[in-house]
């Protein structure tokens, strides 16, 4: 049988995933403070009062009433705000009006915030479900914001950098609200003349884009070049790897995992393991190997929630990743090898248990 550490171990083992930003070095400890010796106190006592003593050593100020720590904001509702944001820009699409890019920007600092403290509204996006009454593009383009804030992140981008990525991840597809309904549920099975028009709206998205006036041309150009591929097979360009702007492949990569999860039509449906066993297969051809092991690391193989089976057969869900060791989560053993459920679940973190390992999700390969 063949296990899924087996099919992704390449990618793991070639090298680690990129690196965060480095944490500051502590500050220096200051001096310590001089001994106090009888001379010394006779020197301090010829200078005056206390209040007109200078101090060699800084006396610590008076503790202030305490600061609460801002409340770490709620990922759904914030997650809701950038949907129903770009339902508002498709609306603006079609009226002609301007886009108010300050609200957009503000919506992507807070999900840049968001994700800095926690990965709550990463897994919030990733959840494969389309709402009931909720466009599919608007939807599909707000997860598309989120998780590639998440891999610009995990690859060391800095503020202004991810601010840029935000804006053009959220608005990459806008052209596709001016495409035909069938065009955008056929995408598999076009003619030769609307096949043409689907892949001419990274063209379209960025004219769209410019002549809302972005805040930075750069938004443009990156939406131009998201459907470009490492080894030229892409468009509308055909260009190969060094040409592409990078933050054209993230957004490439993360659109084309979203849309593995979340078809646009009736096309089956990968779960996420599945989604990213697809995206490995191809990596050398679509992707840079860097930023599919980025994904790994950030999706992982098995996310929170994965109802997963051991080496042991016991059964378990996946409670938390490692993003150091995508293929070694945290588990709440639910079943014992038996199938009999445990009185109280048990936790088990792969990573310190180099004897157990997971063979797969259960319900793959007919178990």
């Amino acid at each position: 049988m063949v296990r899924m550490s087996d099919l992704v171990r390449g990618i793991v083992r070639e090298s680690p995933p990129a690196p965060l930003p480095e944490r500051p070095a502590p500050p220096e400890r200051s001096a310590e403070p001089a001994e106090v010796t009888p001379m010394r106190l006779m020197s301090l006592a010829s200078l005056g009062t206390p209040s007109s003593v200078e101090r060699d050593d800084p006396v610590p100020p008076e503790p202030g009433p305490r600061v609460p720590e801002p409340t770490a904001e709620s990922p759904e509702p914030l997650f809701g705000e950038i949907q129903a944001f770009l339902g508002e820009a498709q609306q603006r699409l079609r009226g002609g009006g301007a886009l108010p890019w300050g609200r957009l920007q503000a919506l992507v600092d807070r999900a840049i915030t968001a994700l800095a403290r926690s990965a709550d509204l990463f897994w919030v996006a990733n959840n494969p479900a389309v709402p009931a009454g909720v466009d599919y593009i608007a939807f599909h383009q707000a997860r598309v914001c989120v998780l590639a804030l998440r891999i610009g992140a995990a690859a060391g981008y800095d503020g202004a950098r991810l601010a840029a990525l935000g804006l053009a991840a959220a608005l990459f597809d806008v052209a596709l609200w001016q495409m035909p309904e069938a065009v955008l549920r056929r995408v598999d099975s076009l003619s030769g003349e609307e096949l043409a028009l689907w892949r001419s709206h990274p063209r379209l998205s960025a004219d769209i884009v410019r002549r809302w006036g972005p805040p930075d041309e750069h938004i443009a150009q990156t939406i131009l070049e998201h459907h470009e591929r490492e080894q030229g097979q892409g468009f509308p360009q055909g260009l190969h790897g060094p040409a592409i702007d990078p933050d054209a492949k993230i957004i490439a990569l993360v659109d084309t995992y979203t849309t593995l999860t979340v078809p646009p039509s009736s096309q089956p449906r990968l779960k996420p393991h599945e989604a990213i066993r697809e995206i490995v297969k191809t990596r050398n051809d679509q992707f840079p190997s860097a930023l599919v092991k980025a994904l790994l690391s950030e999706t992982s193989v098995f996310p929170p929630g994965t109802i997963v089976r051991l080496n042991t057969e016991e059964v378990g869900r996946v409670i938390a990743v490692n993003r150091n060791h995508p293929l070694r989560p945290k588990v709440e053993i639910l079943a014992d090898g038996k199938g009999q459920r445990l009185p109280a679940p048990k936790v088990l973190d792969l990573s310190e248990a180099p004897f157990l390992y997971i063979t797969g999700p259960v319900g793959e390969g007919g178990r």
